[in-house]
């Protein structure tokens, strides 16, 4: 229960054995079930075992994000010559969308079949500091391709800034015990944003190139993660966008690969995002990890968040996440899977 509200779950399924548990407290995924190489079905994403954990998390588990996920640097944008000020939830940045963000929120149930459920929440204006009554739908889909499709609709009353990911950490493993250092990963990218201090974009792209970004040819992400590169150590690893596309459209590409040897479980992402921020769960079983993410080890999982970029309010050059009344927000991820038998662990 939330403030006397009932929190649901939900099960989709499809006639390939892959099955997705969504709760409607912040459109989570808490579990995605996939066969692995064995024919044995595999929980390929990070969750936690009570509701209470859900409550008390504070790092957007398997959680959709908004109204503005990534970072605003220094919390605030103009638009239209006004400057709105928003929640600094970290540090002196607005992470995720504030301090109660959509990962917080009940969300309504819309429609609900075998294989897919559709969820909506109506932000009120001014919520977190963002302009606008914003209305989004996030839509779950399982189809008979092993994909999982997400989409995201949504409208305003007033001008305003939109960025929305789905922040599920992958774990093809299967394992709770096991980090996803062995796991390959390609990301369909020559260029990446490095950060400054805050983890925000200093606001230009550079080549991945004799960097331990490039991932253009699949390697195993303990190579990066075990680099002495300062934009690596900055956040003890991998937390940075890489770029898909300069302009904003509808075009559907491929972003990303993911693979795990010890299951056969092989993903790819793809997106009608302009970018795709990974996340290797840099800071799980620290000392300063907090509440049940304590139980994760570091690098636990790996978050493949299509989405615009960081603080792109606040640069012209990025594409646009400016949302005007009458238009309409849209945008489609899908994460497809395939097991693949390479005899190894």
């Amino acid at each position: 229960m939330q403030n006397q509200k009932r929190i649901s779950l939900f099960t989709l399924k499809n006639n390939q054995g892959i099955i997705a548990e969504i709760l409607d407290y912040g459109a989570i995924i808490k579990s995605l079930k996939v066969p692995d190489k064995t024919g044995e079905t595999t929980n390929v994403v990070l969750g936690y075992q009570t509701p209470e954990d859900y409550l008390t998390d504070q790092y957007y588990i398997g959680s959709v994000i908004g109204r503005y996920a990534n970072r605003i640097s220094n919390g605030s944008f103009e638009l239209e010559g006004k400057r709105f000020q928003l929640s600094r939830n970290n540090d002196q940045t607005c992470l995720h969308g504030g301090f109660n963000g959509f990962n917080k929120k009940i969300w309504e149930t819309i429609n609900h079949t075998a294989n897919s459920l559709t969820l909506q929440y109506v932000s009120q204006d001014m919520e977190e500091g963002f302009p606008g009554n914003l209305t989004i739908m996030v839509s779950y889909t399982l189809t008979e391709k092993n994909e999982l499709k997400i989409d995201y609709q949504a409208v305003t009353d007033l001008p305003t800034h939109v960025n929305f990911t789905q922040h599920s950490y992958f774990n093809l493993s299967g394992r709770r015990d096991k980090t996803i250092e062995n796991h390959f990963l390609q990301i369909f990218s020559n260029q990446y944003l490095p950060n400054n201090e805050q983890s925000v974009p200093k606001g230009h792209f550079e080549s991945v190139q004799q960097t331990p970004f490039s991932f253009i040819e699949p390697q195993q992400i303990s190579e990066a993660l075990q680099s002495t590169d300062a934009q690596m150590r900055l956040d003890l690893g991998i937390n940075h966008s890489f770029l898909l596309k300069t302009k904003n459209s509808p075009d559907l590409q491929l972003a990303a690969g993911l693979f795990s040897p010890a299951s056969g479980i092989a993903m790819k992402t793809y997106t009608t995002e302009p970018g795709i921020h990974v996340y290797c769960a840099n800071y799980f079983g620290k000392e300063n990890w907090k509440m049940t993410a304590s139980n994760f080890p570091q690098y636990a999982g790996i978050c493949l968040e299509t989405q615009h970029f960081a603080d792109s309010p606040n640069h012209s050059t990025f594409p646009s996440t400016l949302l005007l009344p009458g238009e309409f927000f849209n945008s489609r991820t899908i994460y497809s899977f395939e097991n693949i038998d390479q005899n190894t662990e």
